[in-house]
């Protein structure tokens, strides 16, 4: 007979060790959405939620027909793009170069340094591209100009936002995320490689037909985690590369919440723009993890 408090009570140290997280998602992920019913409503913080008027999908109707969705959703999907041609396949390639390093203090020391980045806010991310970028004294124009170049307006050009936003990207996160690979990779059975070296493989050959089919799975799951995150790039990281002569290129719907519902007021709004983004999210998630089972992967569920 299954005995829930039987196993709380024998395993109450690992319970209480998933405590936290637990709490966190209660808290900030499942508890805030009852406030999606306000995508359904002319919410007034002076009526509350129960004294708001009903407008049913008005706020659907205005998000889909307004000539700024087209902009928006252009704009996400081509960063989202980027992201997972350009960023996503590297942490795999630098933690498949970093398995290869056999000297223990060097391999230490990289990891340390591409660890870093990751533990820096966007602000001084920004704010030291800003420094290096900047026409006036910046340190790349002032090289350029020493070469007698023509000095480039990086921060406001529209065409060199999405590069520096991918460059950033890649310069924050590319260390931390390689954390999971290089995990998946120490329980790669070593008698696999003693076999492929008996045949004869090269280096090459071992992480070609050992060593990337034993991590594929951590793969499968981490790309349908990303895509259920198609839509959610993030505020803090593109409202500080956001600037008048740029937004045109750079505005993406977690800028446009903080613009239409902090800024503007329009609560029930920017809820109904968070409502459908996470539902995007959702679908895709159910559509990736369906196709992974289809081809013979185990899937996230």
């Amino acid at each position: 007979m299954f005995q829930p408090f039987h196993f709380l009570k024998k395993y109450k140290l690992l319970y209480l060790m998933i405590l936290p997280g637990f709490l966190f998602f209660v808290v900030f992920k499942y508890l805030p959405m009852g406030g999606l019913i306000i995508s359904f409503q002319d919410y007034q913080p002076y009526l509350g939620i129960q004294g708001s008027p009903w407008v049913g999908f008005k706020h659907f109707i205005r998000l889909f027909t307004e000539p700024t969705f087209a902009m928006l959703l252009s704009n996400t999907l081509i960063l989202f793009a980027l992201e997972l041609v350009v960023f996503f396949p590297l942490p795999i390639i630098l933690a498949l170069m970093l398995n290869e390093v056999r000297h223990k203090l060097f391999k230490s020391s990289i990891q340390t340094i591409i660890y870093i980045p990751h533990f820096m806010s966007w602000v001084i991310i920004v704010s030291i591209t800003y420094v290096f970028l900047n026409v006036d004294g910046g340190v790349v124009n002032e090289i350029i100009a020493a070469l007698g170049g023509q000095k480039i307006s990086f921060l406001t050009s529209p065409e060199w936002l999405r590069p520096m936003y991918i460059g950033q990207i890649i310069w924050k996160e590319i260390g931390w995320s390689t954390i999971i690979y290089l995990a998946a990779i120490t329980v790669v059975d070593t008698q696999l490689y003693e076999a492929a070296e008996m045949d004869g493989a090269s280096r090459l050959r071992k992480i070609w037909h050992v060593t990337l089919p034993a991590i594929r799975p951590v793969i499968i799951t981490l790309l349908i985690l990303k895509i259920g995150n198609t839509l959610e790039l993030g505020f803090e990281h593109m409202f500080l590369l956001l600037n008048s002569l740029n937004r045109e290129v750079g505005e993406i719907f977690d800028t446009y919440v903080y613009t239409a519902g902090l800024k503007n007021g329009q609560l029930s709004f920017s809820t109904t723009v968070g409502l459908f983004k996470g539902l995007v999210g959702l679908i895709l998630v159910i559509i990736a993890n369906k196709l992974a089972k289809k081809f013979g992967e185990d899937g996230v569920y």
